[in-house]
């Protein structure tokens, strides 16, 4: 897809698979393309393709490969840390001190936050209409792929209470992914399901949160949160747990509220505060979006990206020269 949309863009592509396991000849296929274009930045994404891919590039003399790291997961090799890639960049300063305490140089690594295309304003959303909701219900809305770690479980698990007393009170739940008979069970298990929305995958997510009243993620493990980005962006008060780069997010008590992972009480005091406290809301809302307006943006990112690669082209060419010049 990444290829398709580039194409449509007007950019040239080169499409060159990688396979398994140890996979030289698209190592040395990668390796031509390379040398035949004269590229000058290799970007790679993972171990495997950064061992392909970035050895290809080694051997083709690329000046600058950079390695990216988007996950809150133990590295299992420094290998396509601090031999192959001349940098590496990390998703939020959590993914950076932990690569720096798991043994990668820290001159090498630098943060780029994520950036997110700024929501164009929608004066209504559609969202209460389809689920038969009016304006006095509160929604607290969730966009995930359901996975196990993302929380969805404890979420369900915490409101459940509150729905006793909470009338007004509805949960809508946006993805897809394994966990989704799990969930289903659980909700219908629990008579909720006409006040916990599974809405499935979307790509209306705008008109989704701009019909919520409040956004929630109660993740287990998240090296940064684009979803709780977006959310501020679109003026949601945030609810999410107090692990890896959501801190960088969420000020707890300015823009949101951070609770513990995994402790259900805490996430449903959170969240009974949000939901019985509308000039709280508004407040959060407000400084959230305050937050996203000259940060996490897709030009700021681009912006740094780019200073990246000519700082370390740069610095490439430097090095080579003076090896050329000592043999």
């Amino acid at each position: 897809m990444l290829g398709i949309r580039s194409q449509a863009e007007g950019f040239t592509v080169h499409h060159a698979p990688i396979h398994g396991g140890a996979d030289v000849r698209s190592m040395l296929r990668i390796r031509t393309l390379l040398e035949q274009h004269n590229f000058d930045v290799l970007i790679t994404h993972s171990g495997h393709d950064t061992l392909v891919a970035g050895a290809a590039g080694r051997l083709a003399g690329t000046p600058f490969i950079v390695r990216t790291r988007h996950l809150a997961l133990p590295i299992t090799s420094l290998v396509t840390y601090n031999w192959i890639p001349h940098h590496v960049v990390a998703v939020s300063h959590y993914v950076r001190n932990y690569l720096i305490s798991a043994g990668v140089q820290e001159s090498r690594v630098d943060t780029i936050y994520d950036g997110i295309v700024k929501p164009e304003p929608l004066t209504l959303s559609t969202l209460r209409d389809e689920l038969g909701l009016d304006s006095d219900t509160v929604i607290a809305g969730v966009v995930a792929m359901l996975r196990e770690k993302k929380g969805h479980e404890d979420l369900i698990a915490a409101v459940r209470p509150m729905m006793i007393d909470r009338p007004h009170f509805h949960v809508v739940i946006a993805g897809e992914g394994g966990e989704l008979a799990k969930l289903k069970a659980m909700i219908d298990g629990f008579g909720l399901s006409e006040r916990i929305h599974l809405l499935g995958f979307r790509k209306d997510i705008n008109n989704v949160l701009r019909g919520c009243d409040l956004f929630v993620l109660p993740t287990h493990q998240e090296a940064l949160g684009q979803a709780i980005i977006e959310a501020m962006a679109m003026g949601l008060p945030v609810v999410g747990t107090d692990v890896d780069g959501v801190p960088e997010l969420i000020d707890s008590g300015v823009n949101g509220l951070l609770v513990p992972p995994r402790n259900i009480d805490a996430l449903r005091a959170a969240l009974t505060r949000l939901v019985d406290d509308a000039p709280l809301r508004a407040r959060f809302g407000l400084s959230g979006r305050i937050k996203t307006d000259n940060n996490f943006t897709v030009e700021g990112m681009a912006r740094e990206t780019i200073d990246l690669y000519l700082r370390g082209i740069d610095r490439q060419r430097h090095v080579f020269r003076r090896r050329g010049a000592s043999g």
